[in-house]
């Protein structure tokens, strides 16, 4: 009985303990809602006015809530004002927490501190968002949630909207193409960067959407999604073609619109809507590089041809995706006009500086140096930028090449036929099935004796 005693009160809390800490490894989800939510609340709420004096986000209170603590209250010391709690919420993440700002506070002050308060409460990180005109909404995460990449259930859906990656925030990073309607993605070898394109790829495969590939390696990275493409092109002779074909769509998609007065194809009817085209350039480099003088006419003539894409497409329902290794002022004329023209910004582990710089130098200075402390131990890690000047580490989920080819041949049914695309839509080899073997020796049917 007393071994049955000792046991009860010693091996069974050592137990628990040792199955706690294998949660905080194995499952930090579970960790988080059974230990670390509560733990944070509890040091949040003893500790919140203090934190928020030392960290210089509290204010000097007016006039008339001076006078009201004198005299109401009797005392001579004003405390300063913090801001003001409106809710706390858990989340199997992390906490998120809705304030009102006093007058004299503004949402920069906060995301300042936000460092400070990360240590101040314990907890892996602090993003800032303003809510609206005086509401910001602190999102704290409990753990690294870009450890192991598992997207929320609830992502925002749309007609052209695709999750992509998972922010630090435990949110997800969404590829909303009506409000961001072209995108630079860039990378080094073996930083995450196709990874990032075999998510969207699979995304869009599932929306009735037209997908072109332009894919100068010989197709190596685009050639499996060959049955979801209306269009590929592996050599940039194709691509010149491709991208001209492009052009002349879009004229065309141009005087659709005139002839029904509508300012995009949105607008259309949904019985004459064009269908929606997005154009997957797997290394942009490949376009604007030339062997000779012979080729610089056909490079200028591609460049060009992107440019009016970015400029004008996006009315006629056309949308850019652009990746490459690097990207830099030296390629040539137009990459700098190029690059102007695409507002969205994913920029996993680069090689040099100057390709940081050209991806999120322009919009987001800060997040240069975010890119630059990217380890080269974590693929798929990425700063996404946009024109708003915010930004935030990503991290795409891990999906082979096999998978995402195979999504593309599950929904080879949405793939829509483009006559102006039609000479160069992919020829897909017919699957092979498990027919019945035919025997060699004629059968020689049986008699009755």
């Amino acid at each position: 009985m007393a071994d049955l005693s000792l046991l009860w009160e010693v091996g069974l809390p050592m137990a628990g303990a040792g199955g706690l800490g294998l949660a905080k490894v194995r499952a930090p989800r579970v960790f988080w809602s059974l230990v670390g939510l509560p733990v944070t609340q509890m040091r949040f709420t003893m500790t919140y006015r203090s934190t928020m004096d030392v960290c210089g986000l509290t204010v000097q209170p007016s006039r008339l809530r001076a006078f009201m603590v004198r005299t109401v209250a009797r005392r001579s010391d004003v405390q300063p004002v913090p801001p003001k709690i409106r809710r706390v919420r858990g989340s199997s993440t992390g906490m998120r927490v809705t304030l009102r700002l006093p007058a004299g506070l503004e949402p920069a002050d906060v995301v300042a501190a936000s460092e400070r308060l990360r240590h101040a409460w314990g907890v892996h990180s602090v993003n800032v968002v303003e809510i609206k005109p005086g509401f910001v909404e602190l999102r704290m995460t409990g753990y690294d949630v870009l450890r192991r990449v598992k997207l929320p259930r609830r992502v925002p859906t749309g007609p052209m909207t695709v999750p992509v990656a998972l922010r630090e925030d435990g949110t997800a990073f969404v590829r909303d193409y009506l409000k961001v309607p072209h995108a630079l993605t860039l990378g080094a070898n073996q930083s995450g960067k196709s990874m990032y394109q075999r998510n969207l790829i699979a995304g869009l495969a599932r929306l009735p959407v037209a997908l072109v590939g332009i894919d100068c390696k010989r197709g190596v990275e685009q050639r499996g999604y060959a049955p979801r493409l209306s269009a590929l092109a592996v050599t940039p002779e194709e691509a010149a073609g491709v991208l001209d074909a492009l052009v002349g769509e879009m004229e065309d998609r141009f005087d659709l619109l005139s002839e029904h007065g509508a300012s995009d194809i949105w607008a259309l009817p949904e019985d004459i809507r064009p269908v929606p085209i997005v154009v997957l350039v797997d290394e942009v480099a490949e376009l604007f590089l030339v062997a000779g003088k012979k080729d610089e006419e056909r490079r200028d003539r591609m460049v060009t041809q992107m440019i009016r894409l970015g400029q004008m497409a996006r009315a006629a329902g056309m949308y850019l995706e652009v990746c490459g290794q690097r990207f830099g002022a030296d390629l040539g004329k137009g990459a700098t006009t190029l690059r102007a023209q695409l507002t969205g910004r994913v920029v996993h582990r680069v090689n040099d500086k100057q390709t940081a710089d050209m991806g999120l130098g322009d919009i987001a200075p800060d997040a240069v140096v975010a890119v630059t402390t990217i380890p080269p131990d974590r693929p798929g890690v990425a700063v996404a930028g946009d024109s708003s000047g915010g930004w935030s580490r990503i991290r795409t989920p891990e999906l082979s090449a096999a998978k995402a080819a195979g999504i593309c041949a599950e929904h080879a049914h949405l793939t829509p036929d483009i006559p102006r695309l039609a000479p160069y839509r992919p020829a897909v080899p017919a699957p092979v099935t498990d027919a019945e073997p035919v025997p060699l020796v004629k059968p020689i049917p049986t008699t009755d004796q």
